[in-house]
């Protein structure tokens, strides 16, 4: 654990993180090539709340939280630069299961923000980082490419 697990939020490379995010959805907004629906969570508030909230709080919960602590402790271990094995393993599974709901070029798309989570679980020990990361993401991209 390199950060403390309660200043998680004080690492730069935590507030590089939610820069990078920034840029992520510049990318995807070019990639995309129409202009965003800036009301849908107005119209949709529910929608707007699970898919801000709840979901990445419950994704967090089952991939870092069970499935990188379980891939830590039962595989063989080794590194990709500073991302664990674990979290490529997890972040592997967590863009197969956006292809449940999700076209493939976007379901795709979640692998990188995926590791960035994984990321900031290994290097705090806790959810707290993997959480508020995920719901930035999830906030910028669902306002920006989701229709209500």
């Amino acid at each position: 654990m390199a950060s403390d697990a309660t200043t998680w939020w004080k690492d730069w490379r935590f507030a590089a993180a939610v820069l990078a995010a920034c840029l992520y959805w510049a990318v995807l907004l070019l990639v995309q090539g129409r202009p965003p629906d800036w009301g849908w969570p107005l119209r949709a508030p529910r929608m707007a709340l699970y898919a801000v909230l709840l979901y990445p709080v419950v994704e967090e919960l089952v991939f870092r939280g069970l499935l990188q602590d379980l891939a830590s402790r039962h595989l063989r271990a080794w590194r990709l630069g500073p991302l664990s094995h674990a979290n490529v393993y997890t972040s592997v599974l967590f863009a197969a299961a956006h292809f449940i709901n999700h076209p493939p070029v976007w379901a795709a798309a979640v692998f990188v923000p995926s590791l960035v989570f994984g990321y900031f679980k290994d290097r705090t020990g806790g959810l707290a980082a993997p959480i508020a990361l995920h719901i930035w993401y999830n906030a910028g991209y669902f306002w920006l490419f989701t229709t209500a």
